[in-house]
């Protein structure tokens, strides 16, 4: 039976180079000290979740799912930003590999990094190959990886510089049936919450 399926996508709390505005794509920090309440804003509690290896979504998904099971793959990384790692945008802005980057990551790359659409290829195969038996998936993933799939996915056409993804945000994307994910089709609704309630609350897409 081809069934519906929704796919929570879940950013990290933040980290000290994130309050840097650096790179710090495959850089392995820990989040920042927080005194936030975790889960207040979830759906539900699953019992097992999915996401990034690196220490940042570890140590979150640690908060917001202290009860489940959490199980890495490095395909949900954010992307490698390779030279540009630890750099922020006023220390690359005068550098023409990186304003070219700027204008078209999919086909272009950091020095040593990867371009979008390396990323969206690894990411997109590691959902593919979790949407087989569950209807409902929890991500605990990076800012890069979330506007990849938004951009792929949402019932509104926008491009990757469009979407404001917060620290402890969840997106939340239905398919009403399984094999329009798989052939690649728009989900059937997008809609996004702060998990924490510091952010304001989103509108549905």
């Amino acid at each position: 039976m081809d069934c519906g399926v929704t796919v929570h996508l879940i950013r990290h709390l933040p980290t000290l180079g994130n309050q840097k505005r650096q790179y710090i794509g495959w850089t392995d920090e820990s989040i920042l000290p927080t005194d936030e309440p975790g889960s207040a804003r979830l759906p539900r509690k699953p019992t097992i979740v999915y996401g990034s290896d690196l220490l940042r979504c570890r140590e979150s998904a640690a908060l917001y799912f202290p009860e489940a099971v959490y199980e890495t793959d490095k395909r949900f990384r954010e992307s490698h930003f390779g030279a540009w790692e630890g750099k922020t945008y006023e220390m690359l802005k005068d550098n023409m590999t990186y304003r070219s980057w700027i204008d078209d990551p999919y086909e272009n790359k950091p020095p040593n990094g990867e371009s979008l659409q390396e990323v969206n290829r690894r990411v997109l195969a590691a959902l593919t190959e979790l949407l087989e038996e569950q209807s409902e998936y929890f991500i605990v993933t990076h800012g890069g990886p979330i506007r990849l799939m938004l951009t792929q996915f949402s019932p509104k056409k926008q491009d990757f510089w469009f979407w404001r993804i917060p620290h402890g945000s969840i997106w939340s994307l239905k398919w009403n049936h399984r094999n329009d994910f798989v052939e690649g089709k728009k989900c059937t609704s997008l809609s996004a919450v702060p998990i924490t309630g510091n952010e304001r609350l989103f509108k549905n897409y």
